[in-house]
């Protein structure tokens, strides 16, 4: 039987205005936003042809409030793969993406971290052969 992970919660503010943002700035497409009870959605966003999907959770109450931008505790939450590090880099700065380093090349490949709308740090990423990357 095979497995894999379809989606991963990432607490946001507002659905709507997370939609925007990992539509515009990332060019996610938007896989699934269906109504829930309670004024509640189940909003899941994704690259075209990626078989996972990030689902936009919207925090409830102060606890979950203070853990938006902050579900790794600083480390790396998502790790954005591509197999055009040059192009995609260019695409997300001319979006308005904002990157806190300067790309980098590593054993594994080409690497810069960039933030989501919450402050969610993520690696963009092109491997240059099987190997992966460290956790950090």
């Amino acid at each position: 039987m095979a497995q894999h992970i379809g989606e991963v919660a990432i607490l946001v503010r507002d659905y709507d205005e997370a939609l925007l943002w990992f539509t515009r700035k990332l060019g996610f497409i938007v896989k699934e936003d269906s109504p829930l009870p309670d004024g509640e959605r189940w909003v899941r966003v994704g690259p075209r042809n990626g078989q996972t999907a990030l689902r936009l959770a919207r925090a409830k109450g102060d606890e979950q409030a203070a853990q938006i931008g902050r579900q790794a505790g600083g480390r790396v939450l998502c790790y954005l793969h591509t197999e055009d590090f040059r192009s995609e880099y260019a695409a997300l700065l001319e979006r308005g993406v904002r990157f806190t380093e300067a790309p980098r090349h590593e054993s594994y490949g080409t690497v810069a971290v960039f933030v989501d709308l919450c402050g969610n740090r993520w690696d963009l990423v092109e491997h240059r052969n099987e190997h992966r990357a460290p956790s950090r």
